[in-house]
């Protein structure tokens, strides 16, 4: 069972981060995966409606996505990520975690194991996502962008009840 948090992050004037919803960290939720955990991750993400998956680390500049929710499962290894830009939080993941990113949020790798393996995905309304860096963007476009994105149907890791159904709404 994963230990389910939510956290708020400002626009930093860089990384805008979602000005409604917050990101949600599931910890532990594959922890106690049997065999291949990310076949498990990737499984558990198509089964609730996320695809366009995708498996590599994390990039270690900071961005974020305008037009697309995403969730990142920590199959292999760990590492040290910063959410949310420069006013977001420094957060220590490790194999079996999930993270679930809402348009807008930015992510940066500061540090991993060598073995990291991580799962992306989208929910099926993302057909293509971009990749933000901050800095050299239509800064009003990309907000517009952010406010825009629906709702998913389904959690990547609960499905049908909690997560983005208690967090997003």
């Amino acid at each position: 069972m994963a230990d389910v948090s939510t956290y708020q992050f400002a626009d930093d004037g860089s990384i805008p981060n979602h000005p409604t919803w917050p990101m949600i960290v599931y910890k532990g939720a594959f922890a106690d995966a049997s065999g291949d955990r990310a076949i498990a991750i990737e499984n558990a993400f198509h089964t609730n409606g996320w695809g366009n998956s995708w498996r590599n680390g994390i990039y270690p500049f900071p961005h974020f996505h305008s037009n697309a929710h995403e969730v990142l499962g920590i199959a292999a290894g760990s590492a040290t990520v910063r959410f949310g830009g420069e006013v977001g939080g420094v957060f220590e993941v490790e194999a079996g975690d999930v993270a679930l990113l809402p348009a807008g949020t930015g992510h940066q790798n500061l540090g991993s194991s060598s073995d990291l393996l991580v799962i992306g995905a989208y929910p099926s309304n993302a057909a293509n996502w971009d990749l933000c860096r901050g800095n050299d963007l239509d800064r009003q476009q990309i907000l517009d962008s952010i406010r825009t994105v629906p709702l998913p149907s389904t959690d990547p890791v609960l499905d049908a009840s909690g997560g983005i159904h208690d967090h997003w709404q």
